[in-house]
């Protein structure tokens, strides 16, 4: 099983705003970025937008050490979905998970991988984070230049 490590991040001009996602995929000495935004949408869809299309471009099952420097990403994949899918995509206050299509999307698309999942904190100048940041801004230049 290849082993790769992801870097994810999410930007928002406004919140919501124009947004933008990137990823970092780096395997041995192999990189990839993505990145791509959406003029209407919120720093959390991004985050998670970032990993989904991060996951998605792999070919192949993979063991992945996957970096986000959002704690809403973490716990929500790692500690906050089990209990939401037991209650029907509802929080435990009764009310609707919000970005529940992208968090639906995020749990299918982890399926076929072993994912390690770490938090990094962002902005403190890790190398891979600060990647994917700028791949994120990126994609919210790509957005307010017309190009998605």
């Amino acid at each position: 099983m290849d082993k790769i490590e992801i870097y994810t991040d999410g930007a928002c001009k406004g919140n919501p705003g124009v947004g933008g996602w990137g990823a970092l995929l780096v395997a041995g000495t192999k990189e990839k970025e993505l990145f791509g935004g959406e003029r209407e949408t919120t720093n959390n869809r991004m985050e998670l937008m970032a990993v989904i299309r991060a996951l998605g471009a792999l070919k192949r099952p993979c063991h992945i050490v996957l970096h986000t420097d959002s704690q809403y990403v973490l716990k929500g994949i790692t500690e906050w979905i089990t209990g939401w899918k037991a209650k029907g995509w509802k929080t435990a206050s009764k009310a609707p998970v919000k970005n529940v299509d992208l968090w639906q999307e995020l749990d299918a698309a982890q399926l076929t991988h072993q994912i390690e999942w770490r938090w990094v904190r962002g902005h403190t100048g890790h190398p891979g984070n600060e990647r994917a940041d700028q791949l994120a801004n990126r994609g919210v230049d790509l957005v307010l230049s017309g190009g998605a």
